[in-house]
């Protein structure tokens, strides 16, 4: 979906690009599939997870870190926000729900990303969230 900016100016077009790359982010954490993740950053690419811990980077440093998804996660949905852009960089909040496969617990990440971008891929994220236990879907 694209946004008009403020003051009803016609949509960013690179709106629809930056959610592109957001929703291939999703369905490849969807699909437990690391590289899919990883693919949608450039070669050279950082992964920050979180203010706290140092940068992720290189597409297949991106892959490893997310390694446990396959192992950990399943009947996974990531679901991602409006996107806000701003040149090269854009920002949009998530939600990812999973089910621990060692224990059945569900689990809500929410949160949000900020990337740049090189061409058409991310060539840098920062993931703000927060994770919390909820009730099984129905």
């Amino acid at each position: 979906m694209t946004h008009a900016s403020i003051g009803g100016a016609s949509p960013d077009p690179s709106i629809s690009r930056f959610e592109s790359l957001l929703v291939e982010f999703g369905k490849g954490w969807e699909a437990a599939r690391p590289a899919a993740m990883a693919a949608v950053f450039t070669p050279d690419g950082a992964f920050i997870p979180s203010p706290f811990e140092p940068a992720v980077r290189g597409r297949e440093a991106i892959a490893a870190y997310w390694s446990d998804v396959p192992r950990d996660q399943a009947a996974i949905t990531f679901r991602s926000g409006e996107v806000f852009a701003a040149g090269p960089w854009f920002a949009s909040e998530f939600t990812c729900t999973f089910r621990r496969l060692k224990t059945g617990e569900w689990i809500q990440v929410s949160g949000a990303v900020f990337c740049e971008t090189a061409g058409d891929k991310i060539s840098e994220m920062r993931m703000y969230w927060d994770r919390a236990p909820v009730r099984a879907p129905e």
